[in-house]
C-alpha cells in the first residue's frame, strides 16, 4: 500500500510562543482509517487544518494525496473532504438543499449533482429525511448530514475532527457504522480526531496518541495494547511505590504504573501471577485492599505514554484555560 498522507517535521506556533504541534510525522495509507487520539488541546485539530491548507506551518511540510500543502494548495482542497468540530449547516435549507449548494461550489454539474446527493444520502440512511428542514434534525442526523456533505465531490481523503463529539452512546455507535461504511463503500481514506478510547478502538485501523503537540507512538489498536502484555493487575494497596520498587526488579513482569492509590502491573498470564504478587507484598508489609484483573485498553496505554488519563488531561487543560481567563481579565 502506498501513503496517501505524508507529515514530515510539522510545527505549528501560535503567538511566537505557544507550540500547538511539534515536530510531528506520520504516514497514514491509503484507505485506511487513521485516529488522532488525545485530549482538548494536544494539538489534532491544528494538525487537521494545517493539513486542510487552512493553516500555514511554522516549519516541516506535508503531502496529501501527492499534493504539497504549500505549494499545491488548491488540489490538496480538491482532493479532501472536511466534517469540523462545530455544526456548518445552513439549517433554514433542507438536507438535499445543503448538499446541492455543496456541490455547486465544487463545481458539479445538474445531473452530477443529482446522482451524487441520492448516493451520499443513501449511505448516511437519510433519503427519507432529505427534504426537511436541517433546523428539525436531531444531533446524530445533522453529523451524518455533514459526513454526507464532506463526501460529495469524491474525495480522496475525509477529515473527520471529532465526529462523535457531544452525542448520547447510541448515536455514537450509529455514526461508528456509517464511518465504516464508507471506507467499504467508498473506499475513502478517513483521518479522524477523537478523545474516546473505544471509538479509536473500534474504528481505527492505526492510532496516534498525541498530547501537548507531540507524536507519543503510532501503532496497530490490538498491537499497542499487547505491548504492554497480555494481562493487567491493578492492586490497590498501602504503599503502591514500594511495592512497585520491588517488582520491578522481577524479570516476569514487562511494565508497572502507579496512577493515583493503584498500580498496574503488566504481565503475561496474570491468573498465574497473582499469589506471587501477594506473598511479595506481605514480605516487604504492604496491605493489599484490592487486586483486579483485565485485558489491557487504550486507556492503559495512554496512561503509559503520559502518567495520565485522558479525562484528568482534559480537566487541567480547562483549568489552564481558566487561568488565562483569570490573568486576561485582571
Amino acid at each position: 500500500m502506498s501513503s496517501i498522507i505524508k507529515v514530515k517535521n510539522l510545527v505549528k506556533i501560535y503567538n511566537h510562543s505557544v507550540k500547538a504541534v511539534d515536530n510531528i510525522s506520520l504516514e497514514v495509507e491509503k484507505g485506511e482509517i487513521f485516529g488522532f487520539l488525545g485530549p482538548n488541546g494536544a494539538g489534532k485539530t491544528t494538525t487537521v487544518k494545517v493539513l486542510c491548507t487552512l493553516l500555514r506551518p511554522t516549519e516541516g511540510t506535508a503531502t496529501v494525496n501527492g499534493f504539497d500543502i504549500l505549494k499545491q494548495p488548491n488540489e490538496v482542497r480538491k482532493s479532501i473532504g472536511i466534517v469540523f468540530q462545530e455544526p456548518a449547516l445552513d439549517d433554514q435549507l433542507t438536507g438535499r438543499e445543503n448538499l446541492d449548494y455543496h456541490a455547486r461550489m465544487y463545481g458539479l454539474s445538474r445531473k452530477q449533482r443529482e446522482k451524487r446527493i441520492n448516493e451520499v444520502l443513501e449511505l448516511v440512511g437519510l433519503k427519507e429525511k432529505a427534504d426537511i428542514l436541517v433546523k428539525n434534525y436531531s444531533g446524530g442526523m445533522k453529523r451524518r448530514l455533514e459526513i454526507a456533505r464532506g463526501l460529495m465531490h469524491y474525495p480522496k481523503v475525509l477529515f473527520l475532527d471529532e465526529p462523535t463529539l457531544g452525542l448520547d452512546t447510541q448515536t455514537r455507535r450509529a455514526i461508528w457504522k456509517y464511518i465504516k461504511e464508507l471506507k467499504e463503500k467508498e473506499g475513502v481514506t478517513i483521518f479522524l480526531t477523537t478523545h474516546y478510547m473505544e471509538e479509536a478502538d473500534i474504528l481505527c485501523d492505526n492510532i496516534g496518541i498525541i498530547d501537548k503537540g507531540k507524536i507519543l507512538t503510532i501503532g496497530v489498536p490490538s498491537e499497542l495494547k499487547s505491548s504492554l502484555g497480555k494481562d493487567v493487575i491493578t492492586i490497590k494497596c498501602s504503599n503502591p511505590t514500594k511495592l512497585k520498587e520491588v517488582l520491578e526488579r522481577e524479570r516476569w513482569i514487562k511494565k508497572t504504573k502507579v496512577h493515583n492509590s493503584f498500580l498496574n502491573i503488566y504481565v503475561e498470564e496474570g491468573e498465574k501471577k497473582i499469589a506471587k504478587l501477594v506473598k511479595i507484598a506481605e514480605k516487604i508489609n504492604v496491605s493489599i485492599i484490592s487486586i483486579d484483573l483485565r485485558k489491557p485498553t487504550l486507556e492503559d496505554v495512554y496512561l503509559h505514554y503520559t502518567g495520565k488519563t485522558i479525562r484528568e488531561e482534559e480537566l487541567s487543560s480547562t483549568d489552564r484555560s481558566r487561568m488565562l481567563l483569570r490573568r486576561r481579565f485582571r
